[in-house]
């Protein structure tokens, strides 16, 4: 004879609630037109590979050529961004100053640059001399990019307008976009330093591929970046019908 669990009231709320999270998740996810595949060999390598899908009907394919990117000195870590990945507990968390990118699944919210336009459909930022992005976690401003006089004047923060041409292109990635205190900040794509010179953080490469890409992107088709290291590609393949881990 089959038996039939019997649960109570709270139990069962508690369960909708799981699958409720988890339905809103999904659908979430597949509103995404635009995906940015980046793999990494593990949680502790510098380099992953990035490739571009546009969805059709549902089914993600492959655009343009596979690039190669430098990620965190540290590799990865889970970061806080969409639904959609079950990490092993004993995996790494991305922390501020940790020197890991976060893995996971984020939306791309906006372009930035030194120019006052750019060639973009993306909401675009001036990076001016005034502009700030704040990592001090004890901030109200913590993981915000604002005018330097608009802030709370952060003990921490990094310029937008840099010295050097790292930020003459970027795209703003939404991690941790709730400002959980110590949970990392600032995630950006931006131009490379060098071949082999990895980020704090961040996901560089050459200036050509990023462009190209702040080219492509259309706010209308909810862009989204999944950052995974190879280990996890069996799950993103379920998630994402029709891309393919390199």
């Amino acid at each position: 004879m089959i038996k039939i669990l019997e649960l109570s009231v709270p139990h069962m709320k508690q369960i909708t609630k799981l699958f409720l999270a988890l339905f809103l998740s999904l659908v979430s996810l597949s509103a995404s037109e635009q995906l940015i595949l980046i793999v990494s060999n593990d949680f502790d390598t510098d380099k992953a590979t990035l490739t571009r899908y546009e969805s059709i009907k549902g089914h993600y394919q492959h655009l343009g050529k596979m690039i190669t990117v430098n990620i965190g000195r540290n590799g990865l870590g889970w970061g806080i961004g969409q639904e959609g990945f079950t990490p092993k507990r004993s995996e790494p968390v991305k922390k501020e100053g940790d020197g890991k990118a976060p893995a996971g699944i984020f939306k791309i919210s906006k372009a930035f640059g030194y120019a006052k336009s750019s060639n973009t459909k993306m909401p675009y930022i001036q990076a001016d001399k005034a502009l700030i992005c704040v990592d001090d976690s004890n901030s109200k401003d913590y993981n915000t990019i604002l005018e330097l006089n608009q802030s709370d004047n952060p003990k921490s923060f990094e310029w937008m307008r840099r010295k050097d041409n790292l930020y003459k292109y970027g795209l703003v990635v939404e991690h941790n976009d709730i400002a959980k205190k110590g949970a990392g900040s600032c995630i950006f794509f931006h131009i490379r330093k060098s071949e082999n010179s990895p980020t704090a953080g961040c996901s560089a490469m050459k200036e050509e591929d990023l462009t190209n890409i702040i080219e492509w992107l259309d706010p209308e088709k909810e862009p989204i970046v999944v950052q995974i290291p190879k280990s996890y590609c069996s799950q993103a393949v379920v998630l994402f019908p029709g891309i393919t881990c390199p």
